[in-house]
């Protein structure tokens, strides 16, 4: 009878394998998570860091930036200013990572809450999110993160989806 958990999770034959993707996988999860603070403080420069410096962000419904200075741009706009100063939080995760070598794929969820003006808070832009990554000598970084929102369109799904 087949696992309903589905398949078995690749396991790296030594200890020393096994203890590098751990690190990685670790890795790559802070990456993920620091950008949601990064964002909520306008920390646009810091921000950008996360990707290589020809990096891309394919923000569904919003346009492409590509390059540092370009996702920069896009915390430092008027779009991303107004989210902040009405109140927002960003979040992300958690994620599934797969590794392959120097590079790793993550997909999730992110979810941007904005204050309503009453003390509370919607959900102003739900995504689903893959993000590839690659290995550098600063440690991991964004090579594309592709988002589309999670509006029944199939692209969100495929953004999902196990390669």
């Amino acid at each position: 009878m087949p696992s309903k958990r589905g398949p078995k999770p690749f396991m790296p034959p030594t200890v020393e394998a096994r203890l590098q993707a751990l690190e990685d996988r670790e890795a790559i999860r802070e990456l993920i998570a620091s950008y949601g603070p990064l964002a909520d403080t306008g920390a646009s420069d810091a921000l950008s860091q996360l990707w290589v410096e020809d990096g891309r962000y394919a923000v569904g419904g919003m346009g492409e930036a590509k390059g540092r200075a370009a996702i920069a741009a896009l915390i430092d706009g008027p779009t991303h200013r107004t989210l902040m100063a009405d109140g927002c939080a960003h979040t992300l995760g958690p994620v599934t990572i797969t590794l392959d070598g120097d590079t790793a794929t993550a997909r999730g969820h992110s979810v941007v809450f904005r204050a309503d003006g009453t003390g509370g808070w919607t959900a102003h832009r739900v995504s689903a999110n893959r993000w590839h990554l690659a290995r550098t000598p600063e440690g991991w970084r964004v090579t594309a993160r592709e988002n589309a929102l999670l509006d029944g369109a199939e692209a969100a799904r495929a953004l999902l989806a196990a390669a």
